[in-house]
């Protein structure tokens, strides 16, 4: 049987003059339940792991088997400057209270002129962890609290 070699010389089909530039990370919005909540300065936590055993066997000691296990997601982390907003304190405190309500959202990312080109759609999120902001007399940076967020699924989309 012949192995498949890569053909490390070949070229793509590349259209002259046209450069397709990345996405710059600052440029994206946030909503929950289609609702813009906040001005978020950053999101954190977009990933997802899938888990691995690896085994040996006797009489195949040349060779390690790997079998795909269960697929993790990330809690996600939003941060935002405080405002008098209270939508998202109050879904937590309601968390807090014990009347949990699922909510899903969305993470998009724009492009220069400000349309959405990419996003990450997560479902059923609740909040889970609260953090205020840190104070200082001898800093003029904007009070930042943060949210962090468990979901059952992220999905990408373009």
């Amino acid at each position: 049987m012949k192995a498949n070699i890569l053909n490390i010389g070949a070229k793509r089909n590349w259209v002259p003059g046209y450069r397709e530039d990345p996405y710059l990370a600052f440029n994206f919005i946030v909503e929950i339940d289609g609702i813009s909540v906040a001005g978020f300065s950053e999101v954190s936590g977009l990933s997802i792991e899938t888990q691995v055993e690896r085994k040996t066997f006797g009489g195949e000691n040349h060779k390690e088997f790997v079998f795909l296990g269960q697929t993790k997601y990330s809690d996600l982390t939003l941060k935002n400057g405080v405002t008098n907003d209270e939508y998202l304190w109050n879904w937590y405190q309601n968390v807090v209270n014990g009347v949990v309500k699922r909510r899903s959202g969305s993470i998009c990312l724009l492009d220069h002129s400000g349309t959405p080109k990419v996003w990450w759609n997560f479902i059923e999120a609740c909040p889970i962890k609260w953090e205020g902001p840190a104070f200082s007399a001898s800093s003029s940076a904007v009070a930042v609290e943060s949210l962090v967020l468990t979901h059952n699924g992220l999905y990408r989309y373009r």
